[in-house]
C-alpha cells in the first residue's frame, strides 16, 4: 500500500505562525489507533525525523457546540499542537495509519485531496460536518478590549 505524504510535509512542531499537515486515516489503520482517534475526527500533525508522525486530533467527544463543523475541530487541534498544550488527544504513529490531505495554519485550511476527506467523513457518518470548500480562511482574532479606568 502506498501512503501519500506531501513533499513539503512539515517536519517539526509549528508555532502559531507556521503550518501543520491535515491527515485522514488510511484503510490500513490499526484498530486501536482508530479507536483512540475516533470516527469523524479532525487530525493535524507533522512528520518526525524517525519517519513517524506526531498527530493531534479533535473528535468533539463532549459535544461542544463550538466544535460541530470539521474545520472547527481542525482549528482546535491545530491550536493545541502549535501551543503545545497538554492533551490526551495526541499520539506518535506509524505513517501507514494516516495519509496527508492538506494543510492548516492560523490563517486557514487548504485541502488538497478533498475526495479523501469526504470519504473519511462519509465513513464516519459525519458528512454534515464537511467543509464547503477546499480553502477555508479563518477570521483573525478580535483585538483585545481596552480597559478604561473610571
Amino acid at each position: 500500500m502506498t501512503v501519500l505524504m506531501g513533499q513539503d510535509l512539515p517536519l517539526e512542531r509549528p508555532d502559531l505562525t507556521g503550518r501543520a499537515a491535515l491527515f485522514v486515516p488510511t484503510s490500513a489503520i490499526k484498530g486501536d489507533v482508530l479507536e483512540a482517534v475516533r470516527m469523524g475526527a479532525a487530525i493535524v500533525g507533522y512528520g518526525n525525523h524517525d519517519r513517524t508522525l506526531t498527530i493531534y486530533y479533535e473528535s468533539n467527544r463532549f459535544n461542544e457546540v463550538t466544535l460541530v463543523k470539521w474545520e472547527q475541530k481542525a482549528r482546535k487541534a491545530f491550536e493545541r499542537l502549535a501551543e503545545n498544550l497538554p492533551t490526551v488527544s495526541k499520539m506518535v504513529s506509524k505513517p501507514e495509519n494516516f495519509e496527508q490531505v492538506g494543510y492548516i495554519s492560523s490563517q486557514g485550511i487548504l485541502i488538497r485531496r478533498m475526495e479523501k476527506l469526504m470519504t473519511w467523513l462519509e465513513k464516519s457518518d459525519a458528512l454534515d460536518t464537511a467543509p464547503a470548500a477546499e480553502s477555508i480562511d479563518f477570521a483573525p482574532p478580535a483585538p483585545p478590549k481596552k480597559i478604561v479606568a473610571e
